[in-house]
């Protein structure tokens, strides 16, 4: 019987790269995986929904659940975590000392919804007093022009946002002091030249996301494992098979990350900076499924739902496969 042959996008990493490489096999599957940039991946799964696999940003998969039926149906499968605090970027004049300095100045951000910027709106809501409709917000291309959000978003009145001109790009911007400050996932290309009048909001990152972490025991999750929904139609039993896969490929990057023999990555201290995610975090840190992780999740989805991005708020097991969230025992 011949294997159903499945495409997944989805970015170049240790957690997946044993899919990509086919030492591991999803039960009844063969895949073809593209390694691809995030941008396009979720630009091209949320406006064509060209790949029957798909990584996705965590906030566009909870926006298109607003359609019934959705167009996609989850994993609790974590591609992307990542502390966002170093994601806030400020212009040198523009009076910002400290995070709670945001309150009422121009922030720019790619798109609304990014995830990234949802986690960081809500952070600095809950403990910098900074509400999310406190300040004003520009999106467009942060280093090219003309980027669109890849959903529509209906928001709330109280939410000031509008797009820049359409020949202008937020990197450009920033440097110039036209924004008094930037979210974004990606390093803007100011702060990676070494410009001066760039700078991060919180001055002392690694420090401000420990902190955070032991406040509140969330490592924050960024993007999801999405399946079109047509073929989880078809056949649901891809969920479990693909989210066993998944889950054998992470289990197989962590036991290589601690391969002491030869450094992976071009990183020197990278056995003891693991012994210390681990001592902190525990040695599980990139948990899959719901269970330790509700409650990174449910903060999300507050998050989304306060800041007008979906009509209700949703619960951690609404979002997800129940294929992917059971399994038999012996």
């Amino acid at each position: 019987m011949p294997r159903l042959h499945l495409t997944f996008a989805c970015g170049d990493y240790d957690r997946t790269r044993a899919l990509n490489e086919e030492t591991i096999r999803p039960d009844g599957i063969d895949l073809t995986y593209l390694r691809l940039p995030v941008e396009e991946t979720f630009f091209r799964m949320m406006r064509h929904q060209e790949f029957e696999v798909a990584e996705m940003s965590l906030s566009s998969y909870v926006v298109s659940l607003r359609t019934d039926p959705s167009p996609f149906v989850a994993l609790p499968v974590f591609t992307s975590r990542m502390f966002r605090h170093g994601s806030l970027y400020c212009h040198a004049d523009a009076g910002i000392s400290s995070p709670e300095d945001l309150r009422g100045k121009v922030v720019g951000t790619p798109e609304y919804q990014l995830t990234a910027c949802v986690w960081m709106r809500g952070i600095l809501g809950d403990r910098h007093g900074v509400p999310f409709d406190s300040v004003t917000y520009l999106t467009g291309g942060q280093e090219t022009a003309g980027r669109i959000e890849k959903a529509s978003v209906d928001l709330p009145d109280s939410v000031r946002i509008s797009r820049i001109p359409e020949d202008r790009t937020l990197s450009a911007m920033l440097a110039e002091g036209e924004i008094d400050a930037l979210c974004t996932p990606r390093v803007p290309s100011p702060f990676v030249a070494g410009d001066p009048r760039v700078r991060r909001v919180f001055t002392d990152v690694v420090a401000s996301e420990k902190e955070y972490y032991a406040a509140t025991g969330i490592f924050p999750i960024m993007h999801v494992v999405v399946i079109r929904r047509d073929v989880y139609d078809r056949h649901p039993w891809v969920a479990q098979s693909l989210y066993k896969a998944l889950l054998a490929a992470k289990e197989a990057a962590y036991a290589n990350l601690y391969d002491t023999s030869a450094l992976r990555f071009m990183l020197p201290w990278l056995t003891p900076q693991l012994e210390e995610a681990r001592a902190l975090l525990g040695k599980d840190y990139w948990s899959y499924g719901i269970e330790g992780n509700h409650e990174t999740l449910a903060t999300f989805l507050r998050y989304h739902h306060e800041q007008g991005l979906s009509k209700r708020l949703w619960t951690p097991e609404e979002l997800f496969a129940p294929e992917s969230t059971e399994s038999a025992v012996i």
